[in-house]
């Protein structure tokens, strides 16, 4: 019987995998989650996240307690959310994939890591052709996003929140916010936004490292005054999964983040926030480190997906304007959505089992060595 281990050294990494789980898990494959133990500042979120799931789950304490389980148990197939740089120490039967966890505008999307496996799953044309000219020899796979495959299955079947649940109003429009952590606009957003956005339900929904991490105390301050406000929820980090947000909201609000993209798949509005604020390591006179991590040609070439707020000020505005006519650039924003995320049929979750499952019991094909090479 072919086995299947995903190896969730984060707990966003679930939100990739778990669509691809369903798949295999309704077909009688056996998979198991390899989940690492080893984050104390936020160790119980992790933890309440996989119970929620009930997932068939090892926990380990390190990348060297994850190597001897995949060497005991000799997978099939182990699926990665990231770099994994001790693909050579694995049994030589076990095949490697790359479903990177996320799609956006850093860098690090064209590590030569992520296609140091057997295969890379690849999102939309625009990812697939220039990881083709940067890795000739490297086997990809276009099968889309499977992450957003909940937002794009049948309206009955979408994951959505109970508003009334959270304290909301569900006569209200809801205003989706989700910054990433860095560049971001959080510390730009003003303490009273609540207050100026009333008429609104407000759900924040930070990236996880806002949560925990000691460069990002002031993103904590602004969610604990936010959430004094009637019309405010803010995510708990055990709610990973963005997907019953994004049904659930009628616009989004981010900025250097890849929701915006998942977003703009559904044809909803989708505001870009150009107000960042930038770390002091990244400031001043390291100003030259402000970038480093972004790509700018992402950036660009995708720049019209959203709506642009380049001051607070101008964000409520912008706000109204967009939910008084939700269907302008409806179909240009899904145009460009798919550019990035692949096609929007729901079904990339089917494509990344079908191709393990194809492919199971095949030996190992040098993990594109001739490609890191390059």
């Amino acid at each position: 019987m072919t086995r299947i281990f995903f190896d969730a050294r984060e707990l966003y990494f679930l939100t990739q995998y778990i669509p691809v789980y369903r798949v295999l898990e309704a077909r009688g494959i056996e998979c198991h989650f390899v989940a690492y133990d080893n984050r104390s500042s936020h160790r119980s979120a992790i933890r309440a996240g996989f119970d929620a799931l009930e997932l068939p789950t090892i926990w380990v304490e390190d990348k060297q307690q994850g190597l001897d389980v995949y060497r005991r148990e000799a997978p099939d197939w182990i699926v990665f959310g990231r770099s994994y740089g001790l693909t050579s120490q694995l049994p030589a039967a076990t095949r490697t994939a790359q479903l990177y966890h996320g799609i956006g505008m850093k860098t690090d999307m064209w590590a030569p890591g992520l296609v140091n496996h057997d295969v890379r799953f690849v999102e939309g044309s625009y990812y697939s052709e220039r990881l083709r000219g940067l890795f000739p020899d490297a086997c990809q796979v276009d099968v889309g996003y499977p992450k957003i495959d909940p937002l794009l299955c049948a309206e009955e079947q979408r994951p959505r929140l109970d508003l009334e649940a959270l304290g909301l109003d569900p006569k209200k429009k809801t205003l989706l916010y989700a910054p990433t952590h860095s560049p971001t606009s959080f510390p730009n957003m003003r303490d009273d936004w609540p207050a100026e956005f009333e008429g609104y339900n407000l759900i924040v929904k930070p990236h996880q490292l806002s949560y925990f991490s000691s460069k990002r105390q002031t993103h904590r301050e602004k969610m604990d005054l936010w959430a004094r406000s009637p019309n405010v929820h803010i995510a708990p980090i055990e709610a990973f999964d963005a997907a019953p947000y994004m049904n659930t909201a009628d616009l989004m609000i981010s900025d250097l983040s890849a929701v915006l993209f998942e977003f703009a798949a559904t044809g909803k509005p989708v505001i870009w926030c150009d107000f960042l604020h930038f770390h002091w390591t990244r400031s001043g006179l390291l100003h030259h480190r402000r970038w480093k991590r972004v790509d700018r040609k992402i950036v660009k070439r995708f720049h019209d997906i959203a709506m642009h707020a380049k001051r607070y000020r101008d964000l409520k505005g912008i706000v109204q304007d967009a939910l008084a006519d939700p269907e302008r650039g409806r179909s240009a924003r899904r145009k460009l959505a798919e550019e990035l995320v692949g096609p929007l049929d729901g079904r990339s979750a089917e494509r990344v089992a079908d191709y393990l499952l194809e492919h199971a019991g095949q030996p190992a094909v040098g993990r594109a060595a001739s490609a890191l090479a390059r």
